[in-house]
Order: C-alpha cells, then structure tokens, then sequence
C-alpha cells in the first residue's frame, strides 16, 4: 500500500515550490474562499480569475451579495455561463445572512445544505477556510487517487467517489488539510493528466500504484 506519510511530505513539499499564484490562494475569508470554488465548477482558472477580481470589486462581502438585486449579480456573471451557480450564491448568502449572522456556517453538514452547496465546495470551504479536516475531492483528485492506489472501478460513481472521500480523509494532514486538498488538485491538473500523465514529473511517482505496475 502507499505510504501515507510519504504521500503528505512529498505532496505539500511539491506544493510549497509549485503552486500557482492565484487571487484567491492564501484566502483566508470563507466567503472569498466560497466564491472562488464557485466560479472554478466546470470553467478554466483562467477565465474565472478576472471574473472574481471583478466580482469581489462589485460585491466585497457576503453581506453586500445578500444585499444585492438578481438582475445586478447576474450582470457581474455574464459570460461565465450556467447561470444556476450564480442564483445559488445570491440565495444562500440571503440565507446565511438571515440564518447564520452573515457568517458561513463552520459545520459541513450545514453548508451542504445551502444551494448550491454540495459535498465538494463543503469541504473546500471547511478546509481552506476554517482549516478543518475536511476532504475536497474534485475530478482531478480523483484521478489522482484513482492512479495512486491502483483503484480500477468508475470514479464518478457515487458509491465508488465514496470509497475515494474515505482514502482522502485518511491521507489529509491535522494541520494543513486545505492545501493539501489543493496541493491533490493542483497535481491532477497539471501534472497527472487524463490522458498523458506526466510521471516523470510527479513527486508521487513512487508511491503510486498504477505507475508501479505500468496501467
């Protein structure tokens, strides 16, 4: 089996010298945390990060979001397509405003039950944010995880993403479970590839299954 240990010291090294420089990487504010993952689901990094620096200029807070008319806040998404996502910010922050004091639950169970919330942002939020323990598994993650313990059943099955939440869980560090959830991302979109994995490059090479036994 792959060594847990050598798994985190070997990803948050790489991640410490490769991690893109992003506005919203170091963000502390759960909301700016929020918004970000929100904008990334199903658009390239490239397309959100003016969209974001724009969005938080027209809206600088959640209480300002929940304050705000439909109409303005799908202005400021124009162009970013699947225009739900955007819907769902504005009702969930009238919500925690209403709810939760303006302030984005701590709990995971209580923000999953937000729109537009689901078991990804959740633990997204949870880790980076509030700096809990909290797996946040994405495609790329995934991937990862798939390669890395030889894991051969469909990935996007509920019931299998399941069994790839609990290895997660059990790899993430006490202390630095959200840049590990981002240092996983990261990996699977720059470096562990769906169709041409760069191995070579990959800090956990030998510590992966699939490449171990050449699938």
């Amino acid at each position: 089996m792959p060594d847990p240990i050598a798994i985190r010291r070997k990803l948050l090294e790489w991640y410490k010298r490769n991690a893109r420089a992003l506005p919203w990487r170091g963000e502390s504010d759960p909301y700016r945390v929020w918004v970000s993952e929100v904008m990334l689901q199903q658009t390239q990094v490239e397309t959100v990060i003016p969209y974001y620096q724009r969005w938080l200029e027209e809206f600088p807070t959640l209480v300002d979001l929940a304050s705000a008319d439909e109409q303005e806040v799908l202005r400021a998404w124009e162009g970013l397509g699947y225009y739900s996502r955007a819907r769902n910010l504005l009702k969930s922050a009238k919500i925690i405003c209403e709810e939760f004091e303006g302030e984005l639950p701590r709990d995971s169970s209580q923000l999953r039950k937000l729109p537009g919330i689901g078991d990804y942002i959740a633990g997204a939020i949870a880790s980076i944010a509030y700096g809990q323990r909290q797996p946040a598994l994405d495609g790329n993650g995934k991937r990862v995880l798939a390669r890395l313990y030889a894991y051969d059943k469909p990935v996007n099955l509920e019931k299998n993403a399941s069994d790839l939440k609990r290895i997660l869980a059990d790899l993430l560090p006490e202390h630095q479970a959200g840049d590990f959830n981002q240092a996983l991302m990261d990996l699977g979109s720059r470096v562990c590839l769906p169709r041409r994995p760069k191995c070579g490059d990959c800090p956990l090479q030998f510590e992966c299954k699939a490449n171990g036994r050449g699938l």
